[in-house]
Parts: structure tokens; sequence; C-alpha cells
């Protein structure tokens, strides 16, 4: 306010100094260039009008050239000063005076939750409020974004945590506090709400693990650092070593093996329901589920339809598993990680893969430190010198969500085999980057918001986990069954993959092939899934190697 007021003064003063100046001059330029004599008032009454615009008034402009372009010079001034004072020193001026003033002190918080500074961080946890119709109050410390929340239908207090005391008299009756500043600016709002008398559950969001004691010290109730967690699952994601992408593995015989297939859209296989595929019967093959949008998806029921983009988890043969890539492109597992993205988050995610023993290639366009290769991730050439076709996967750790997006569908195009893994800065870009051919995105926003709707409304937090398993056990109630027909998968949702008899394994079942007692079953599927398997089957597990 104080700054729009200097600069309407500075208007109003600019004014009639322009129009003494012009007076002036034209009087010498009238007594001198064109021989005529002009008294002040009637030259004060010229330059007003050729400032204005609204023409030379009473006076003959004169014929000398001088006197012409002073003319011109007093009309171009008028213009661009006109153009420049409406829009940069008067409508702030007006808009801060007359449209209505941005609350300073809280409104009545009985069963409210408050937000102290607004970010992409809570963005998604304010739209399920908003959904939910729970009511919540932001004090936001920057003006121009306090103006933005208020235009969306957001209740906004404005104030400066540092300079008023008394900013959260009357949050001892909010239903809770959520502290999303900087760590320091948290930790003066933590305080200044346990000194008004806030007993209830304060939530902060530290940048980073140190500084969650001192949080802890001030008055918070619990600290969250959603930083470090989407790196976690960003390098998850990408690294075997870290989170393999079955469990289990070693369980499997030399003769059976697993791989993931993509699924482009002009695929044989793209929308095709599993039932109508016969892959089991035309290549010895077992679908276990589909990775669509960061999400595994068990192939539990025969109408499940294979989605575009998809990976494909196939369990066969090596020799019958190589049949299905003249259906899909095999995803690589094998290579070092390409980092594209050498920021903050780039920088921690490339130290926990090393820490992994991962072998890590680092794009980024500037040539600092720990940066393999210099150049834009958007250029074929750059991708070409990173080999990014001959990697194991791809995150991009870009800060900026337009870039991101677009180089997703750059890096999809240039290495289809590839897993891509993507950071997104806002949560509402994370479903853009599965429509340009992300395998996983992940965004800071969704790791607090889950976290968030635990503490403020009783949800849950962390998705289950969906990664697969596998387990031997007897065949319990199988025996004398068939494997993998009286829906055995629609039952318990795991599926058997293959069947060890002796020193042999088996994984083509015939119509007439039925288990027996002495056999071990080697399954498929979630924790959940493989615990229903065992409950409904009555198996018993299988330990040590058979060959």
């Amino acid at each position: 306010m104080q700054r729009s007021r200097w600069r309407l003064v500075l208007v109003l003063l600019t004014v009639p100094v322009a129009v003494v100046v012009f007076g002036s001059l034209f009087v010498l330029a009238a007594e001198h260039l064109e021989g005529r004599e002009t008294d002040f008032w009637s030259a004060l009454e010229w330059a007003l009008a050729m400032l204005s615009g609204a023409g030379s008034g009473i006076l003959a402009r004169g014929t000398h050239p001088l006197t012409v372009t002073l003319t011109i010079l007093a009309q171009l001034f008028g213009m661009l000063f006109l153009v420049l004072a409406i829009p940069f020193c008067l409508r702030p001026y007006l808009e801060e005076r007359f449209e209505a003033r941005l609350p300073h002190c809280l409104p009545p918080m009985r069963d409210v939750i408050l937000f102290y500074h607004y970010s992409s961080t809570i963005e998604s946890v304010l739209d399920e409020c908003k959904q939910s119709g729970t009511a919540f109050v932001i004090v936001e410390e920057d003006m121009a974004l306090a103006r933005r929340l208020r235009n969306r239908g957001y209740d906004v207090v404005f104030g400066k945590m540092d300079d008023d005391s008394r900013l959260l008299s009357g949050v001892e009756g909010a239903r809770a506090l959520v502290a999303n500043g900087p760590d320091q600016g948290n930790a003066m709002c933590i305080l200044s709400a346990r000194e008004n008398g806030f007993e209830g559950p304060i939530y902060a969001l530290a940048e980073d693990l140190p500084y969650r004691p001192p949080l802890l010290q001030v008055g918070a109730s619990e600290v969250l650092t959603p930083l470090p967690v989407l790196v976690a699952g960003l390098a998850a994601r990408a690294s075997t070593h870290i989170s393999p992408p079955i469990e289990g593995l070693r369980l499997l015989n030399s003769q059976v093996g697993v791989a993931e297939f993509r699924v482009r859209a002009s695929s044989p296989l793209a929308g095709v329901r599993l039932s109508d595929l016969h892959l089991r019967v035309r290549h010895g093959v077992t679908v276990i589920g589909q990775w669509v949008n960061g999400s595994f998806a068990a192939a539990v029921r025969s109408e499940t339809r294979i989605e575009p983009g998809a990976i494909l988890v196939v369990v066969g043969a090596h020799a019958n598993l190589a049949k299905v890539e003249r259906l899909a492109i095999p995803v690589r597992r094998r290579g070092p990680i390409v980092v594209a993205g050498y920021g903050v988050v780039g920088r921690r995610l490339v130290e926990l893969l090393i820490e992994a023993g991962e072998t890590t290639t680092v794009v980024d366009r500037q040539p600092i430190p720990g940066v393999d290769v210099v150049g834009n991730v958007l250029e074929h050439a750059t991708l070409e010198r990173a080999r990014v076709c001959w990697a194991s996967a791809v995150v991009l750790a870009l800060s900026n969500d337009s870039e991101a997006i677009f180089a997703t569908a750059v890096v999809r195009d240039h290495a289809p085999e590839v897993p891509l893994i993507v950071r997104a800065e806002r949560t509402a870009n994370v479903a853009r980057l599965y429509q340009a051919g992300a395998d996983c995105a992940l965004s800071l926003g969704q790791i607090a918001g889950r976290t968030l709707s635990y503490y403020l409304r009783g949800e849950q937090a962390v998705a289950i986990d969906s990664r697969l398993r596998f387990i031997r056990v007897s065949p319990g109630a199988l025996v004398g069954g068939h494997p993998v027909r009286g829906r055995v998968r629609e039952r318990a949702g795991a599926l058997v993959v293959a069947v060890e008899r002796g020193p042999g394994v088996i994984v083509d079942f015939e119509d007439d092939f039925s288990l027996r007692a002495d056999d071990s079953v080697l399954v498929c599927g979630t924790s959940a899934e493989l615990t229903s398997f065992v409950r409904e089957f009555r198996t018993t597990p299988v330990h040590g190697p058979r060959l």
C-alpha cells in the first residue's frame, strides 16, 4: 500500500511539472521562432491540451520546424505518460484502495484446520478438504499470493508472523494446524500458536530430516519430511537393488523366468481381454498383471483388458518368453540409471542410488561437479551421449513441469523399452506425465498429501504394497485338481506359475494335468493375495531349493 501511494504522488507531481516545462518552452518558441508574443497562461493552456491529447487549444501550433517538433514531443510525452501511469501507478493504488481488504485476524476457528503458508505441497490436501466440506483457513505472508488464493475461493488471512504476535489470536479453537512454510517460519508459527493457547495437533512439513528435532522441540506434534520420501520413492522405482520388481526370484528354477513387456498402442495385445489372447495355450506364458500409471493391477479375472502403454509382467519358460517379443517390447533392466536434472532432488537421488550399488549417468545443462553429460535432455544428441537406450531406467528430476512433460514424451519416443520415472512439481500434472508416457510419476504434493490425509482426516496415508512375490508351497486342497482351472485365480488372487515335480519344472499345464501331494507349487502375487491363497487352499510353505 505504501509503495502504490508513493507512485500516485509521483504521478500527481509529474503532471504540473510537465505542463510548466512545455508551456515555458512554447513561450520561448513563439517569441524567438514565430515572432509573436504569447502570455504564459495561454502557453499553459496549450501545454495541457497537447499533453492530454485534446488538441492544440486556442493557439496556433506554429510553423517553424522547432515549434512543430515541440508540439510533437508534447503529444508523445502525454501519450506515453497515460500509457505508463495508469497501469503502473493508478491501477495498483485504486485496487488496494477500493477492493475488499484482506483480513488480518483469524475468523472463528472452531473445528477449522489452519494452514500456514500455501505451496504446491499442500495443494492436493486443500482440494480434498474443499471437496469434502472440511473448513480451513490459510495464513499467508505474501500479499499477491493471498489475493490469488482469495480469488480462488479460499479463506485467507494476510499477515507477517514476525511483525504481528496477535496474528494467530483465536487459534485455540482450531481442529489442527499445518505449518508449511520455511523451517524458521514454521518454528515461529508453532511457538505463536502455543503461546496463544493452542493445545491441538501441529503438523510441520520440514525441508530436511535434521530439522525434525528442533521443530519437535518448539512444540510440533509431528514433523513430516516429504522430500526424502519423494527421493526414496523415485529411487525405489528406478533401482532393482533397492526394490526388486518381484521378490523371491531365487525360488525360480533355471528353466523358468520373469520378463516385463511394454504394450504399445499399436500392439496386437492392446485393449484385448486376457481370455481372448490365450497366451498360456499359444505361447506357454502366464500374465501375472500389468503396471498402469504407476500402480500394479493383478490379472485376476479373465475379462481384464491389457491397457495400451502398460507394462506386462509375464512368467514362463525362457524360450516361450522370447515369443512374446513379437507382440510387445521387452523392458530393459540392465545398464546404468540415467538421472536428468541435478538440483536438490537429483543430487539426493544420485547419492541414494550410488549407496545402493547402482551406476548412474547424470545429465544437466550446467557443467557442475557430478554431471557426466552436459546438455538439454530434450535434444536427441544429449540422449545419445547419455546412452539412454542402454540404461536400466531413466529418472527425470526436473523442477519445471512443462519441461518434464515434454521431456517424458521425447525420452519415451527415443527409448520405448526403458523404464521412465518422473518427478512432478505439482500433483495436478501427474496425470499429464502418465499420458506423455511415464511409467511412474511422483510429486511432493502426493507424498505430503497422503501423509497429511492420514493425520487430518484419518485416511490411509501410504498405499498398500503392490509388489509381487514368489512363494513355494505344498498343493494343499489343490491335490487332484488343475493348478489354474477351477477359478483358482478368482478365488485367491494369486496365480500358480509353475509346478516342481521331481527334478523337473512344469509350466505348460495340459487339460488333464492334476497336482500330486508330493508336488511343490510356485505361486506369485502380492502379499495380500498370497496370504489369501494359503488360507483358501490350506497350503504350507516348502523350504529349501528344488533342483
